[in-house]
């Protein structure tokens, strides 16, 4: 028998979500830990991933997360321009990579590894960080090698060997409009919901104790907090595999990034 999708209005969503958090801590509803939160949450609200069924307004999402987690939460994916360099793959990872720690092992034994998470324009150990410039409207990767902690150096002479020290050539960004775009398609209005997490038997159980309605995106608002540290590029790539590079951003800032900001628990 086919079962009928189950169709939410705003209205009806919010009087469901306060009825899961009444509930009390609820036990994960999935085997392991990994996605736990959402995915107990999806099947508590009877919707399949993330998209919210409500007709007749913007598309809305639903995104979860532990309370008081240090985990980053990922926004999306996108490869910086221009596109045809393929930057990963051709030039970070082969002139400004690492050996990787399962080289010779897992994988071959010249496998290289580039893995930065980048915060803004503090930038990492290994001199990379973010530049903002309005005037050309890009967001920017840059290098600097003066920036270099001493116990990356053995890794800095192999890099003066490879390509050089001077500033990357050239230089991975995004567009303004490109990032705008890509942004706004995926950070919908969104029903942020957090939750206390416990452990008992193995087995975690959460509490859905915070719930926000976060409504029309801001792109002012995302340029500051990736200059501010909170919004990171991420790159995770290897020789043999670019896993995709992303946006990520730190705990509790995601309301930040919308104008409009209604406390429902």
């Amino acid at each position: 028998m086919i079962k009928k999708p189950i169709i939410y209005t705003k209205l009806s969503l919010i009087a469901k979500l306060k009825e899961i958090s009444a509930m009390g801590f609820i036990p994960n509803a999935r085997k392991g830990n990994v996605g736990g939160i959402g995915n107990t949450l999806e099947d508590l609200l009877g919707i399949k991933e993330n998209n919210l069924p409500i007709p007749n307004a913007a598309e809305w999402e639903l995104k979860t997360q532990r309370i008081n987690t240090s985990s980053l939460i990922t926004l999306f994916h996108t490869e910086p321009s221009p596109r045809g360099v393929r930057f990963v793959p051709q030039i970070l990872c082969p002139f400004y990579g690492w050996k990787h720690q399962e080289a010779g092992t897992k994988y071959p034994i010249g496998e290289m590894s580039f893995r930065q998470t980048i915060p803004g324009k503090f930038g990492t150990d290994r001199g990379f960080k973010v530049l903002i410039d309005r005037k050309e409207r890009k967001v920017l990767i840059s290098f600097d090698s003066n920036c270099v902690s001493s116990r990356h150096k053995e890794w800095l002479v192999l890099v003066k060997k490879r390509i050089g020290l001077g500033e990357l050539n050239p230089q991975p960004y995004w567009g303004f409009d490109d990032l705008e775009h890509k942004a706004g398609t995926k950070l919908l209005n969104t029903f942020y919901v957090q939750a206390e997490v416990k452990k008992e038997r193995k087995r975690e159980y959460y509490h859905y104790t915070k719930v926000m309605m976060l409504q029309k995106f801001n792109f002012e608002g995302f340029l500051q907090q990736l200059d501010e540290g909170n919004i990171l590029p991420d790159f995770d790539a290897r020789t043999g595999h670019n896993h995709g590079t992303k946006f990520r951003m730190r705990p509790n800032c995601l309301p930040l990034l919308y104008k409009k900001v209604i406390k429902i628990i």
